[in-house]
């Protein structure tokens, strides 16, 4: 029978090899004229000036990707998966041709509202602070060109695109399609996994059969989400691996947490005096010019200098807490909100300047807890036809189990304690450190 989606332009030219533009790792991504129309907005572009791993590129000099190109990857990724996918007959009936091309279209515009170092302030959970899917609304709100192009290029009303992005419908058809765009297996991971590692120089978010995996995709039991078939389950395996390996030693390298918590904490103190609205809108080198333009002056100057200016100092790490070293740091410092952990690091550095004998300023001493969420899960079903039955992966698969579970919560998420250079030689060099730190915790909970 013909595939389903067959008729879909831009899967049309991914499988005539026409119309293509190449990224890297010599990907081809079909550019058809609808496709261009989107990517030239003012709001797409702007992507091309926001970089896909802010501080990491401080560790991995390579890591200078932009979100532009993940955005494209992507798309590219959700081609792939309608090809696959349109051949199992349960999604083929519950997926039209119009709600597959609405996906393709939320696959290319899914990071629209991001901004630069988006998720490192959405992590902190501050007050007034809105969420990067807010933007992506006004983006494609009227006034804009984006709705317009949508209309009449793709027939697609900018709220279906919405739905995929900021869900508020809920139906198990369309937690079908969101699970394509954000799930276990799901085409945002799968891309930058890849392109993260490509860019770093490690090899750590590529070795697994990517190619295998896709090729094993369905619909689960239930008719709402991906599932994989049990060919795919060594892919899968690995992808968990992938994902375990880098976070490990890319996203929470220790050096990229230090200038990540120096960042984190200089806006703490600075967002206040931002025009939000104004800042969030701003390219990645604009937002970096009114930051380092409101710190001059202030206690976060040397903060923001450390980590912005051609004289880089970034600080040191003096002691770090897993759950599997030290369950009594860790649960007393994890997943607490950045007000304790700026009062705490405040706290300790009056009790340094005391033991030191010299002044150790406020922002001289950084406490950073893992964030509450940007978990390793992978709660996907796995079938088997030789048993006729669906199962979860993490119960036929004790690797999943250990890795994206206790392994990850035990060793990968740490507390850490940063200090200035100056300082930093004679906090790691003391023997009571940890409870002189536990003391600044537990007196000023």
């Amino acid at each position: 029978m013909n595939h389903p989606y067959v008729e879909i332009p831009e899967l049309s030219n991914l499988q005539s090899g026409s119309g293509l533009v190449r990224i890297p790792y010599q990907q081809d991504v079909p550019f058809t004229g609808r496709v261009r129309a989107l990517v030239d907005t003012p709001e797409f572009r702007r992507l091309s000036h926001i970089t896909q791993l802010g501080f990491t590129a401080l560790v991995y000099p390579g890591a200078t990707h932009t979100r532009f190109e993940h955005a494209l990857g992507v798309y590219q990724n959700a081609l792939q998966y309608l090809w696959q996918l349109g051949r199992d007959e349960r999604f083929a009936a519950t997926v039209d041709v119009h709600t597959a091309e609405v996906l393709i279209a939320a696959a290319l515009l899914h990071d629209l509202g991001h901004w630069p170092f988006c998720h490192l302030i959405e992590d902190m959970s501050l007050e007034g602070i809105p969420r990067h899917e807010q933007f992506a609304r006004e983006f494609l709100s009227e006034g804009h060109e984006l709705p317009k192009i949508l209309r009449e290029e793709w027939g697609i009303e900018p709220s279906e695109v919405l739905d995929i992005l900021v869900p508020s419908s809920d139906t198990p058809r369309m937690r079908l399609v969101r699970s394509i765009l954000s799930g276990p297996i799901d085409i945002d991971k799968m891309d930058y996994l890849d392109r993260d590692s490509l860019h770093a120089g490690v090899p750590y978010g590529r070795n697994y059969d990517k190619k295998r995996l896709i090729q094993s995709l369905m619909v689960n039991e239930c008719g709402d989400g991906l599932a994989i078939g049990s060919k795919g389950k060594t892919a899968a395996e690995l992808m968990v691996f992938a994902r375990y390996v880098m976070f490990s030693e890319v996203y929470w390298h220790h050096a990229v947490r230090a200038a990540s918590t120096m960042f984190a904490r200089a806006f703490y103190h600075l967002y206040p005096r931002l025009d939000l609205a104004e800042y969030f809108q701003l390219t990645e080198s604009d937002s970096i010019s009114v930051l380092r333009k409101e710190a001059q002056g202030t206690d976060c100057e040397r903060l923001v200098e450390g980590i912005f200016s051609n004289n880089r100092v970034l600080y040191k790490r003096v002691a770090e807490f897993s759950f599997y070293e030290s369950s009594e740091v860790f649960e007393l410092i994890a997943h607490r909100p950045v007000s304790s952990l700026v009062h705490w690091s405040e706290q300790l550095a009056a009790r340094l300047t005391q033991r030191l004998n010299q002044q150790v300023d406020a922002t001289d001493v950084l406490i950073d807890a893992p964030p509450t969420h940007r978990e390793v899960e992978f709660n996907v079903e796995i079938y088997s036809p030789r048993e006729a039955q669906y199962q979860p992966l993490h119960v036929v698969s004790p690797v999943v189990d250990t890795l994206a579970r206790k392994q990850f919560d035990d060793f990968v998420k740490r507390v850490r304690v940063f200090a200035h250079p100056r300082i930093a030689t004679e906090c790691k060099t003391m023997s009571d450190f940890k409870s002189m730190l536990i003391d600044a915790v537990r007196e000023n909970g």
